[in-house]
């Protein structure tokens, strides 16, 4: 296997100042992977995997939002966040990641994205807080920046607000970065919330009525939805998620979110909703990379087993890829 072009995340800092084009080298000779992993015929000692996908999420700080729970720059340490990726995408199960390019192109440089789903992050242009929120522009990753570095997936976030004329903006938009990737047969996961402000802050409403219709209007984009998945919450009533889920027949992963300190609680929202027809798999960042008790491995390992219980890790993926965690100072 080709070694990696930086062996540390300090490293990362004179590849990008006296090599920008290594970036499109470890691309390009990236060892790619279908989507959906299942055992390949006629090999019964191939892990089984099921068609099932455990994303490991990282598109947070593009979008201004680096907070954890109480700790407010709890993802503003680029260095460490990087440590915490490679941690948890090394462990058995992870399939790939979710990040703006600035994160994946210093995962290719650690040589951490071998074998591994990548999926762009593509529109952060409604950064937390702003008075421009709900207008999001897709500033990130375009259909044809996925296919030129050979990228497997996209995601884009849809939050809808009847009261506020840049939903609008953003869901023709999404429509048409939807019939893009078609185009390239890249599939697209969208994340869709129905949202309103109270005291001029944004929140999201997970009633099940809410969260079965924004999966009704997101199902409905575009010319096609043939490469379509969706990424969607657990409802604020987890019994509802049943109901909610028959909105669509698109495959669907759950999306994590903040979950506090109670991630217990969480695993077992998830669980359960793993258990539906047209669930296929977890997309979670903050709570497996920054959970209150620092473990991120035991976080990323307890996720995984949701998704195949009863299963030992060396029956669900391959050995661990580590990447040194050196930086300044260090």
């Amino acid at each position: 296997m080709t070694p990696p072009a930086a062996t540390s995340v300090l490293e990362l800092v004179r590849l990008r100042a006296e090599r920008p084009e290594a970036i499109a080298e470890a691309a390009a000779r990236r060892r790619r992977r279908p989507l959906l992993r299942t055992r390949p015929p006629g090999d019964p000692n191939a892990p089984d995997r099921d068609g099932r996908l455990m994303i490991i999420a990282a598109d947070h700080p593009a979008r201004g939002a680096l907070a954890v729970g109480d700790r407010a720059l709890a993802m503003a340490n680029r260095f460490e966040l990087l440590e915490r990726l490679c941690l948890a995408l090394s462990r058995p199960g992870v399939d790939g990641v979710l990040a703006s390019a600035d994160v994946l192109e210093d995962l290719l440089l650690l040589g951490a994205l071998e074998d591994k789903v990548v999926m762009g992050s593509m529109n952060r242009g409604g950064l937390a807080g702003a008075a421009f929120e709900l207008d999001d522009r897709f500033t990130g990753h375009r259909p044809l920046d996925l296919v030129r570095n050979g990228f497997d997936a996209g995601k884009l976030l849809l939050r809808i607000d009847h009261d506020d004329p840049g939903s609008l903006d953003t869901l023709q938009t999404a429509a048409r970065t939807i019939d893009a990737m078609a185009a390239h047969r890249l599939p697209v996961f969208v994340e869709p919330f129905l949202c309103h402000r109270v005291d001029g802050r944004l929140r999201t409403d997970l009633g099940a009525t809410a969260v079965a219709t924004s999966i009704a209007i997101a199902s409905g984009l575009a010319g096609t939805s043939a490469y379509t998945w969706l990424k969607v919450p657990v409802t604020e009533d987890p019994a509802d998620m049943a109901r909610v889920m028959e909105a669509s027949t698109l495959p669907a992963v759950l999306l994590g979110g903040d979950v506090g300190d109670d991630l217990d609680a969480a695993y077992g929202r998830w669980r359960d909703a793993l258990a539906l027809p047209t669930v296929r798999g977890l997309v979670v960042g903050r709570s497996l990379l920054y959970p209150v008790d620092g473990d991120v491995a035991s976080a990323v390992d307890t996720a995984v087993s949701l998704l195949w219980p009863g299963r030992r890790p060396d029956m669900i993926d391959e050995a661990p890829h580590e990447v040194s965690a050196e930086r300044p100072g260090g």
